[in-house]
C-alpha cells in the first residue's frame, strides 16, 4: 500500500462492488459487452465500484509523479521509462531531453496505449517545459523515420510487432515530416534514440536518483496530481480510480 498507517474509510463499505470494463479496453476483442449483465446484478447489495478499488495500491491523497509510477505504472513501463532517462543524464543530455525519456510513455503506463505520444504529451504539459511535450508528443510518430545522418534507422522491434508490410497512417506520415523541420527536432529524435526496450533486462532504478531533476524539471501541484484543476486533471483522476462507474 502506499500508506500502511493510512486510515481513510473504504468507499462503499458494506457493498459488493461491481467493475465494469471501459469500452476502450473490450471493444474489439470479440468479447461481449458486460454491461447488460452486470446491470441485471444490481440490487440492496450490488453497486458499481467508485472511488478506491481495494485490489490496488492506495494512491497518497497529493500524489507525486513518482507515485504513479509506483503505485499505477505496469513494472515493463517503469523499466523502460527509468532506464531510458537514466542512460540520457549518464550521457549529459540536458534536463529536457531526460525528461522527455522519462515521460515519452506515461499513457502506456495505466492509460492507453493508442497514440501514446499525444497523450503522453497532454499529460504532462501543465507541468513540464513546452520542449518537452513537444517532444514526447512528436517522438511517436519520429520512430517510424529513419535518420542514418544521427544514427538512427527504422526499429527492427517494429517488423516482429506490426509486420514488415505495415504503412503507417498519413496523420504520422504528416507529423513525422513537420517534425523533422522544427527547431526542436533532435530533442524528440533522441527520446526515439533512448527509447530501447529492455524487456529481458531488467535494470533497478532508485528514484532518488532524479530528484535534482525533478526538483529543476517538473513543476508539482501542490494540491497533488489529479486536485489542480489543471486541463488534464480528470486524466490522473482516471488512473487514480481507474474502476470507477462515472
Amino acid at each position: 500500500m502506499a500508506d500502511s498507517a493510512d486510515n481513510r474509510p473504504w468507499p462503499q463499505a458494506g457493498y459488493t462492488r461491481m467493475i465494469l470494463p471501459s469500452p476502450i479496453g473490450w471493444i474489439g476483442t470479440g468479447n461481449p459487452d458486460p454491461e447488460p449483465e452486470l446491470l441485471a446484478r444490481m440490487d440492496e447489495n450490488h453497486v458499481f465500484m467508485m472511488g478506491d478499488n481495494p485490489a490496488l495500491p492506495r494512491m497518497p491523497e497529493k500524489p507525486t509523479l513518482f507515485d504513479f509510477f509506483r503505485y499505477r505504472f505496469n513494472p515493463i513501463a517503469v523499466n523502460h521509462l527509468l532506464t531510458s532517462a537514466k542512460r540520457a543524464m549518464e550521457d549529459g543530455q540536458p534536463d529536457n531531453v531526460v525528461m522527455a525519456c522519462m515521460l515519452h510513455d506515461l499513457s502506456n503506463g495505466c492509460l492507453v496505449r493508442p497514440d501514446h505520444g499525444y497523450w503522453s504529451a497532454q499529460l504532462i504539459a501543465p507541468y513540464v517545459d513546452e520542449e518537452v511535450a513537444w517532444a514526447v508528443k512528436y517522438h511517436q510518430a519520429l520512430r517510424y523515420f529513419p535518420d542514418p545522418a544521427v544514427g538512427y534507422e527504422y526499429p527492427e522491434s517494429y517488423y516482429k510487432f506490426f509486420g514488415k508490410d505495415y504503412q503507417i497512417p498519413e496523420y504520422l506520415r504528416r507529423d513525422g515530416e513537420y517534425a523533422m523541420q522544427h527547431k526542436w527536432y533532435m530533442t524528440a529524435r533522441l527520446v526515439t534514440m533512448y527509447d530501447k526496450y529492455f524487456f529481458d533486462a531488467p535494470v533497478e532504478v532508485d528514484y532518488s536518483y532524479f530528484d535534482d531533476l525533478m526538483a529543476r524539471a517538473w513543476r508539482q501541484p501542490e494540491e497533488g496530481l489529479g486536485f489542480d484543476d489543471s486541463p488534464v486533471a480528470h486524466m490522473w483522476r482516471t488512473m487514480i480510480w481507474p474502476n470507477n462507474f462515472l
